[in-house]
């Protein structure tokens, strides 16, 4: 009983955060701005989901090849197929309440075999990989968009790091960093200290966890074509970002590097919000008023588009991915996993 109340108080938390978050994307938005918003959406050139759609798809799929060489050193290699439709179910379980990483575990321990307890390790592997990939975007953003990284942090750096005269002050430069350093210390201290407290073990796990994700790549045959993957992806995000931008008169002139940034902090609203559902759109639209898109209505046009395409890919693919996984799988008859290597004990598994 206990545990069907906390899955339940989980739905109505993530449902209640995506509300909020629509919430904050619509609020104060007057009649005429909503006649205007769906004006320009009414206005949209939706053929572009299409490319749009194709890239989000090509991306799934680098997903599945990455994500089985994470599962070959432990000795399985399931099939891209099955890997592939597990990735779109998880990312349909998402929308649900964060569940998609426990749903595709669980649906190729189910059909390849593979122990879903050996599967967690490779989920956390992809998500360190994917926060280190995010902070290149970040990073590559900030080197390319300096001016508007400029224009949108000049508010709160120049309180930061500048005295009342505008002028760089180095006294709270140096404070800043001595209190990030103490900060760390002290969290580390924290950690080894209180490390029995459940919290402190969870967030323990955490930080452990993420380090050995990073440091699993090791074990993998061919290490570059894995960085070729995790590259890959987050490219065909950025092309789907970018048209998206001409599916919108008027921001069909921002360029591929513009798309940048607005893949930087939508990811954020991916991240934030179950789904994305209003935090990309708000992010989205916050992002192209820097480049003198009013946010109203075409800012808002443009997330709510982006994220349409996304959700439109997530659910088309993720149930058509729903009703073929055991249509593919219903003819074959797996005996043992499929290993890459031959096993040491006197059971021989079949390659299927």
């Amino acid at each position: 009983m206990k545990k069907k109340l906390l899955v339940l108080l989980q739905y109505v938390f993530f449902a209640a955060l995506a509300a909020f978050f629509v919430w904050l994307s619509l609020r104060g938005m007057t009649a005429d701005d909503r006649a205007r918003l769906q004006d320009a959406l009414h206005r949209a050139n939706y053929w572009l989901l299409i490319p749009v759609l194709g890239f989000l798809l090509m991306s799934h799929w680098l997903r599945a090849l990455r994500w089985r060489q994470l599962i070959e050193p432990m000795g399985y290699r399931p099939s891209v197929t099955n890997l592939f439709l597990a990735v779109m179910i998880g990312y349909l379980a998402n929308f649900a309440a964060r569940l998609g990483e426990v749903v595709k575990c669980t649906v190729i321990a189910r059909y390849e075999k593979v122990p879903a307890d050996k599967l967690v390790g490779t989920v956390v592997a992809e998500r360190a990989f994917d926060l280190v990939t995010l902070a290149i975007v970040f990073g590559l953003t900030f080197i390319f968009q300096f001016d508007i990284i400029h224009s949108m942090t000049a508010g709160w750096t120049g309180k930061l790091f500048h005295n009342a005269q505008g002028q760089t002050s180095y006294v709270k430069i140096i404070v800043l960093i001595a209190a990030a350093l103490v900060l760390f210390f002290l969290g580390k201290w924290a950690l080894n200290r209180y490390g029995h407290i459940s919290i402190a073990k969870k967030l323990k796990n955490v930080i452990v966890n993420i380090w050995h994700g990073l440091t699993s790549v090791k074990d993998l045959k061919n290490k570059p074509l894995f960085f070729l993957y995790s590259i890959g992806i987050w490219i065909l995000y950025l092309m789907s970002t970018w048209f998206g931008f001409f599916a919108i008169s008027a921001t069909s002139h921002l360029s591929i590097v513009d798309a940048l940034s607005v893949l930087a902090m939508g990811s954020i609203g991916m991240i934030v919000s179950p789904g994305g559902i209003g935090a990309y759109t708000l992010l989205v639209a916050q992002t192209v008023a820097f480049y003198g898109i009013p946010e109203q209505p075409y800012g808002q046009a443009l997330g709510w588009l982006l994220w349409f395409g996304q959700f439109l890919s997530f659910i088309l693919f993720g149930s058509v991915s729903f009703i073929l996984l055991p249509r593919i799988n219903k003819k074959r008859i797996i005996i043992e996993p499929n290993p890459i290597y031959e096993p040491t004990t006197n059971n021989t598994a079949k390659n299927i």
